[in-house]
């Protein structure tokens, strides 16, 4: 059996042991795993989706997107985060394919290969480029300079373990977003989730076994680039301490990749008319996603099975469910190098790409336009990674 899945069948298995209550332990004490969770705070998280919709939507290579870039870096900062650091590389936007050499893609392209048929009502959904379906004059100004190519910034900062350092989890959501909105829930949900593990496991009192790193991708929107280059830049640097003999490991083995992409609207099925109901259904879940085709499939399943584990223990609201349609996201660059998931509010290629969350990428995407329900299922995500990633690296409380 590979290495990687050995480490996460026994790691789930010390993780979420049946018989241990939710919250104390007459042998152990308090479960540290509970007294983390109790740390996230559904004011604070919202506070942190308001302030990353301050920037608009975040449209990479602008200057909204370099402000929002800096802010982040200093609100990691600022929660004691170690090793607050920037990924660098150069974007340059494919010149487009003329029609006599390719195949028209389809309206929708949201679905991939293995991602599922739809099944039941469909709405339309797509990419809003028009400017003038932003009625807010301020947002439109806001949002109004157009991406250029160059040099790109990416966020990332790493609680160090401190039994094994040179082991690492990564927690990722993308920090850019389009549609001539806020880009609120894509991915302001999953970008201020990331945020919230980070300030919570670099708490002073926090220690871990392992390491953890969260990171914030850009360009997630013109084809996972952020990820794909930090994959590209980092992956042969795995395991190697720098310099020899100081214990210091720049880029840990990789044991585990879990990214965050819209984690708010999950309000059912569109109805005949196309429309979808202004309530968070009673039934909304955490969609916990791997790829069936990818060649860790097997211990990202397991991974997914873990965190699932997690949100019935730890998650206060609303459950978790596993597919294994993951598509279209800032894990799939890792699916074939470790176990790679993605949580989100419904499943990406059936769901979302069937017209589920109408605001996708939409004028819409405003932080208004969500209430506590929504914001609520963007809470109990974060409890379920950050009680999943507790057990996974040995976390504890001084």
């Amino acid at each position: 059996m590979h290495r990687p899945l050995v480490a996460l069948l026994l790691l789930a298995a010390l993780a979420f042991p049946p018989a241990l209550p939710a919250q104390t332990d007459s042998a152990t004490g308090p479960d540290p795993i509970a007294q983390l969770v109790a740390r996230l705070d559904l004011e604070r998280y919202k506070a942190t989706i308001k302030g990353l919709t301050r920037f608009g939507d975040r449209r990479q290579g602008t200057d909204r997107n370099r402000a929002a870039v800096d802010w982040i870096e200093a609100q990691l900062k600022s929660y004691g985060c170690s090793d607050v650091s920037r990924l660098k590389y150069e974007y340059q936007p494919r010149a487009p394919m003329p029609l006599t050499e390719g195949v028209r893609l389809p309206r929708d392209t949201t679905r991939a290969a293995g991602s599922g048929r739809y099944r039941g009502v469909r709405a339309r959904t797509g990419v809003n480029n028009d400017s003038l379906r932003q009625p807010d004059a301020r947002l439109r100004a806001l949002d109004a300079q157009a991406s250029t190519p160059g040099a790109r910034d990416e966020v990332y900062c790493t609680k160090v373990g401190s039994l094994h350092p040179a082991e690492m989890y990564i927690a990722g959501a993308h920090m850019d977003g389009i549609g001539w909105g806020e880009a609120a829930n894509d991915d302001g949900s999953g970008t201020a989730l990331v945020m919230q593990l980070a300030r919570i496991f670099s708490g002073p009192d926090v220690r871990t076994d392992r390491s953890i790193r969260f990171i914030l991708w850009n360009n997630e929107e013109t084809g996972l680039n952020g990820s794909r280059a930090y994959v590209e830049q980092r992956q042969a640097l795995q395991g190697k301490e720098d310099p020899p003999g100081s214990g210091r490991y720049p880029e840990p083995t990789w044991l585990g990749m879990i990214q965050h992409d819209m984690m708010l609207f999950d309000h059912g099925m569109p109805r005949n008319d196309g429309t979808s109901s202004p309530e968070q259904r009673p039934e909304a879940d955490v969609n916990i996603e791997f790829q069936a085709s990818a060649k860790f499939a097997a211990q990202a399943q397991q991974l997914a099975w873990t965190l699932q584990a997690a949100n019935e223990k730890y998650a206060t609201d609303y459950p978790a469910s596993v597919s294994s349609h993951m598509t279209n996201t800032d894990s799939a660059p890792f699916q074939d190098l470790v176990a790679a998931i993605s949580l989100r509010e419904n499943e990406r290629g059936t769901q979302i790409g069937a017209g589920w969350d109408p605001n996708w990428h939409q004028p819409t995407d405003l932080y208004s336009t969500y209430s506590d329900k929504d914001f609520r299922l963007g809470l109990n995500a974060a409890q379920t990674t950050l009680a999943a990633l507790a057990g996974l690296v040995g976390a504890t409380i001084k």
